[in-house]
């Protein structure tokens, strides 16, 4: 007796593993099953051919989950009509098939409406108890380091973050109205739109802008003599200092320190400070200008859509944030992306031709 699959034509073989790998990427992929896609795309040219194929097959499906009650009193007979429902499943084994069913209720599920920071909390997905992350009010994304502790304090004419001990990385939501502040230790750190990150020690407050600039206004500690004579925080002087992206400040907390260390970092020694906060990015069915806006705002490495139609396209993808080279590389195995690399730290994204 022979096996399912056992007789198989090499095309049809190929074709069952095709709708098995659109199946498996819509659930998303974990880091194994990313290497195993990227080993299987590139093992045959005919296997990208056959991915895309049943992809544009899945995706009609989509129009399944975007019908609704209050769209008509009665169904709409392109959507359901039998003969869509043959062209999809004939390529599809039963069990296949049955996963479909299911995925198809969970993407109706994932379609409701949701707020904008609703959405940027569910596409993010934890990949160790090592870093935790909360939304602020304003639609502020903090990573928080291990044993990091912060307390929030909003008013109608600023935002106010007070980072007690630990490590953060804030990307701010612009609002000139209300500039973003977090303070640490004596250490204010000024924003209106950018990302950064704030280490606070015993010894030390460290500031690294990884997009856009800030303003650092720093209180150089005074000298123990100071200090005796009853001088507070208020008169000691001040160190204000703008810093533009890949520049890190090193401020001293230590009596009569040198002014604030500023250096401008590669991008390898930036991926090593922020090595703590990179964990699994889960999306389903996500425009990629907001994959991509995921992916910019971790990395040094920058991505840009050079293409208006190609920023709409849905990806459903499980990535690890640091692994922009293997989203680069599904982009153009999966959906016809061209690549383009250009400088250190930037990658073009265009519609294949």
């Amino acid at each position: 007796m022979s096996t399912p699959g056992q007789n198989d034509l090499p095309q049809d073989r190929v074709a069952r593993e095709a709708a098995a790998w659109v199946l498996r990427c819509d659930r998303g992929l974990g880091p194994g099953e990313q290497d195993e896609f990227s080993e299987w795309l590139a093992a045959d040219p005919q296997h990208g051919a056959q991915l895309a194929r049943h992809r544009r097959h899945w995706q009609r499906l989509d129009q399944l989950a975007q019908w609704r009650p209050e769209h008509g009193a009665r169904p709409n007979r392109d959507l359901l009509a039998p003969p869509l429902r043959r062209r999809v499943l004939r390529f599809v084994p039963v069990s296949l098939a049955l996963a479909a069913a299911a995925a198809i209720a969970f993407m109706v599920s994932l379609r409701q409406p949701s707020t904008s920071h609703e959405m940027k909390a569910a596409n993010i997905a934890g990949l160790a108890p090592t870093s935790s992350q909360r939304v602020l009010d304003d639609g502020s994304v903090v990573e928080l380091n291990r044993d990091a502790s912060l307390s929030v304090a909003f008013t109608a004419d600023e935002r106010r973050v007070t980072l007690e001990r630990g490590e953060a990385h804030f990307a701010v939501e612009k609002d000139a109205a209300r500039p973003f502040i977090v303070r640490a230790r004596g250490v204010d750190v000024r924003a209106v739109g950018t990302a950064f990150n704030v280490r606070v020690d015993r010894t030390a407050v460290e500031v690294l802008v990884t997009e856009g600039r800030v303003e650092l206004d720093a209180q150089v500690a005074s000298s123990p003599a100071a200090e005796a004579a009853g001088e507070t925080s208020l008169a000691r002087p001040r160190v204000l200092r703008t810093l533009e992206a890949r520049q890190r400040a090193v401020v001293s907390l230590e009596p009569e320190a040198p002014a604030p260390q500023v250096a401008t970092l590669t991008a390898s020694e930036i991926e090593r400070v922020l090595a703590w906060q990179h964990r699994m990015l889960d999306f389903t069915g996500a425009p990629l200008l907001e994959i991509v806006a995921e992916f910019n705002r971790r990395n040094v490495v920058q991505l840009v859509v050079m293409d208006p139609e190609l920023a709409s396209l849905r990806v459903s993808a499980t990535l690890r944030s640091d692994n922009i080279h293997g989203f680069v590389r599904l982009l153009e195995a999966g959906f016809g992306t061209r690549a383009e690399q250009r400088g250190e730290s930037e990658i073009l994204l265009r519609r294949g031709k």
